[in-house]
């Protein structure tokens, strides 16, 4: 009895009844549904809907809250808006912002994956946290929560390792992986192609242009983390691949309006 109820799962994705031994969902299209290590209480719960884009956002708002109490008393109260509740340099260094100072000083390569979650000031992670939100689902529904991943991992690594070499001494923020969200949905329009790729397209491509016109207007943009995440989307896209759906599943909501993301 025990091993007939187990023959069906629920998808740790969807949450449709499927079989245990599918190589992929026939709903979503996750890949290996079956696996134990999706079908833990924790991994589950991460992939489900848009709990990932939620625990994203709640690892990045930790880490921000954390970089200011480190040190109270340095925390910047200016009238300048950027650098309003900034944390100290010094927490953000030892938190892990990355750059050529931190790499080729200390010898700190894991900080092309700590700085991802450090931000400089509130409506520096309030506007990326917004921008992750907005392209968050679209990438979710399209590649799937193991790929969202690895693109905003990889590629946000791949964005900080551009501007590493491009000779940025110090920086930090989500906007080289969220960027990378930006670059694997601009592929993902380009290859799907018909009236819905078109359209997606055509709508990332207006907010990577409003995206470096704004970099190139507000001082202190690390416009190469920014093109190097959406390179590095583009390639990953390319190589991790999307899921391929029904043209009666293509119809969904609008990604809604453009938002700028700073780094």
């Amino acid at each position: 009895m025990q091993g007939d109820r187990r023959k069906s799962i629920l998808c740790p994705h969807c949450s449709k009844l499927i079989s245990v031994a599918e190589h992929k969902c026939p709903h979503c299209g996750i890949s290996r549904p079956g696996a134990r290590w999706k079908n833990i209480p924790i991994t589950r719960g991460l992939l489900q809907g848009d709990q990932l884009i939620k625990t994203i956002i709640y690892a990045n708002v930790g880490m921000y809250l954390i970089s200011l109490l480190m040190n109270p008393t340095r925390m910047g109260l200016s009238a300048n808006p950027f650098m309003f509740l900034s944390p100290s340099n010094g927490a953000l260094l030892l938190l892990g912002s990355t750059g050529t100072i931190p790499i080729d000083q200390g010898h700190r390569w894991w900080t092309l994956v700590s700085a991802n979650y450090l931000h400089g000031g509130i409506l520096h992670i309030v506007f990326n946290m917004i921008a992750l939100y907005q392209i968050g689902p679209l990438v979710l529904r399209e590649y799937g929560a193991n790929r969202l991943i690895g693109l905003y991992t990889l590629g946000g690594v791949f964005g900080f390792l551009v501007s590493y070499f491009a000779g940025v001494r110090l920086t930090l923020g989500a906007s080289a992986a969220v960027c990378s969200l930006i670059g694997a949905s601009l592929y993902y329009g380009k290859s799907r192609g018909g009236t819905y790729g078109q359209a997606i397209y055509k709508q990332i491509s207006g907010w990577v242009l409003m995206l470096f016109i704004f970099g190139f207007m507000v001082p202190g943009i690390n416009n190469w983390g920014h093109g190097g995440g959406i390179v590095g989307g583009i390639i990953l896209g390319y190589l991790l691949g999307y899921h391929e759906r029904t043209r009666e599943n293509l119809f969904h909501k609008s990604l809604g309006h453009p938002v700028f993301c700073l780094l």
